[in-house]
């Protein structure tokens, strides 16, 4: 099992969960928006194609060899068309700063982000790293040169 550790920010609520597998066979653990004091009552609303960066109040150390990967959580994606614009957002194993989640609200209305609310979900991947070399010329494949579209209508 990969361990990562967490720091909470000296504002966060510590009442509330860290992120967390909402079942034994989930990919991904959630996370919870964690707003400060002040904002804790009203929450954010986030209007209709606005962007915003969502506080979890925690900072992680990511081992060596692995990426957290923030992705969006399907149930907001489909009802309400909150997802993220950068998915997956990466989280590199030598960042330390605040774990923010970058939301955009793809629907018609205006949804509020409420203290506590799971807003998206991290999985953590292997990195494997590659070296880049330029060559003369690359091997054919059967698909060639097809770019977007190209193997089919559906």
């Amino acid at each position: 099992m990969v361990v990562i550790q967490v720091l909470r920010e000296d504002w966060a609520d510590p009442a509330l969960p860290l992120p967390a597998y909402q079942t034994a066979g989930a990919a991904g653990a959630d996370l919870c928006a964690n707003f400060p004091p002040e904002l804790r009552e009203t929450g954010l609303v986030l209007a209709p194609m606005q962007r915003m960066i969502c506080p979890t109040g925690l900072r992680v150390a990511i081992p060596d060899g692995y990426e957290m990967q923030i992705r969006p959580r399907s149930g907001l994606a489909t009802k309400h068309g909150i997802t993220l614009p950068n998915t997956p957002g990466t989280i590199d194993c030598d960042y330390r700063g605040p774990l923010g989640v970058a939301l955009v609200n793809l629907g018609t209305a205006p949804f509020t982000i409420r203290h506590g609310d799971r807003v998206a979900q991290a999985v953590i991947a292997p990195v494997i790293r590659a070296d880049y070399r330029v060559v003369e010329a690359l091997d054919a494949t059967s698909r060639g040169e097809g770019g977007f579209g190209s193997t089919g209508a559906r």
